[in-house]
């Protein structure tokens, strides 16, 4: 279910029954003439609004200000949209915080921009990696008190954390396609894999009519097609469905 849609007794039923909580994260960022410019933000939304037809989510209004930094094109006439990650972190710290506060336990964010760097981390995950570490650590203190970790009461912390019941996985985070993924589907900006995935999840923010192949980045975007769209979608489709469902 949409957040912004659902009633006070909807979250109290989604907080009771540890639905997934999603928040859908990317940036608006030139992706070519034939691209719109939220693109890595556009396929996460659609993908989860075909995951919420099989399995119970709350799904956060997207947010698509982040770090896009201006390496591919200048902003000027192109529409790349560029907010520092240290303006993020204070963002990320509140959402996060608040969403503890409400009750959820079992949030998430995917993000496709740059993702291909996720394990090191890029501007815009590492703040809300950040930002979810710092509200988990501001929410344990502020409810458990200094010392909530030496406590006698925590004795079974690491055999819990065996488990999968660890507080910092309250929060995670995760690329839209995965290494994996990768090894059998086209990565790249604006080219084939994006071009061809964009057709398959949002065709209507695609207009091949107006693709030019001057840049290098761009000219496998001539191969790309809806079956091989198709492909993408349902490997990126499957690997939120088994994290969101805790496999």
């Amino acid at each position: 279910m949409r957040y912004e849609f659902m009633l006070p007794h909807q979250i109290r039923n989604a907080i009771d029954e540890n639905w997934p909580c999603v928040l859908p994260l990317g940036v608006l960022e030139y992706h070519g003439e034939h691209l719109a410019v939220g693109m890595d933000t556009l396929v996460v939304v659609r993908a989860l609004e075909l995951l919420e037809e099989e399995m119970d989510l709350v799904v956060l209004p997207p947010f698509y200000y982040g770090a896009a930094s201006y390496v591919v094109e200048s902003p000027e006439r192109n529409g790349t949209v560029h907010v520092e990650s240290g303006e993020l972190l204070p963002f990320a710290r509140g959402l996060f915080r608040s969403l503890l506060r409400i009750g959820f336990r079992n949030i998430h964010f995917f993000i496709h921009h740059q993702s291909e760097n996720f394990e090191a981390g890029m501007p815009t995950d590492l703040a809300f990696k950040l930002g979810a570490r710092q509200a988990i650590f501001e929410f344990l203190k502020k409810e458990r008190g200094e010392g909530w970790w030496g406590d006698n009461s925590m004795a079974d912390y690491y055999t819990a954390h065996q488990r999968g019941e660890n507080p910092f996985n309250w929060i995670r985070g995760h690329p839209f396609m995965s290494e994996e993924i990768a090894q059998q589907y086209p990565f790249d900006h604006a080219g084939q894999g994006e071009t061809s995935l964009l057709m398959a999840l949002c065709p209507e923010a695609v207009d091949r009519q107006r693709l030019c192949v001057e840049k290098w980045y761009l000219k496998t975007a001539k191969e790309a097609s809806i079956e091989l769209g198709r492909k993408g979608r349902e490997l990126a489709i499957g690997h939120m469905r088994r994290l969101l469902a805790g496999q």
